[in-house]
């Protein structure tokens, strides 16, 4: 069971990447698995803001095309987005008990890392080093291997 994070999504999106080959290989083993894997909805917002974003793109997606390839990764049998509980603030007040450096832009991932937590995950398909930070984590880089 793993969790894709943004950036593995947009490479696998974007055929200018040098890391689309990998990352469209990785998600597309992904979605053949009957298995379950995960994504969370800020993802899915981020993923919506990164290819549509003229100045983060050189060619950006419309909305309708964004919207279609994520909405190809849902269709995947065994794909669930992880939504918060009742226990998602707890364990929001864990985390940052546990890493109370966490500021800025690292907390988009601790909500991710959250999250996981909450549901019992602790593999996250990335390429943000960001998440090596947390350390019940395991980072799972698909251009590496």
């Amino acid at each position: 069971m793993i969790v894709v994070d943004t950036n593995v999504l947009v490479y696998a999106a974007n055929r200018d990447s040098p890391f689309h080959a990998a990352c469209s290989t990785w998600l597309e083993a992904q979605r053949s698995r009957p298995d379950a894997w995960y994504s969370t909805w800020p993802v899915v917002y981020e993923f919506l803001r990164v290819t549509t974003h003229a100045r983060v793109m050189h060619k950006p997606f419309t909305s309708a095309e964004a919207w279609s390839f994520l909405k190809a990764v849902f269709a995947a049998p065994g794909f669930i987005l992880l939504a918060p509980s009742d226990r998602h603030a707890d364990l929001l007040d864990d985390l940052i008990a546990e890493m109370p450096e966490l500021a800025g832009n690292i907390m988009h991932d601790a909500h991710t890392v959250s999250l996981m937590r909450e549901h019992g995950l602790r593999r996250i398909a990335t390429r943000d080093t960001g998440f090596h930070r947390f350390k019940h984590i395991e980072v799972v880089d698909p251009v590496a291997g």
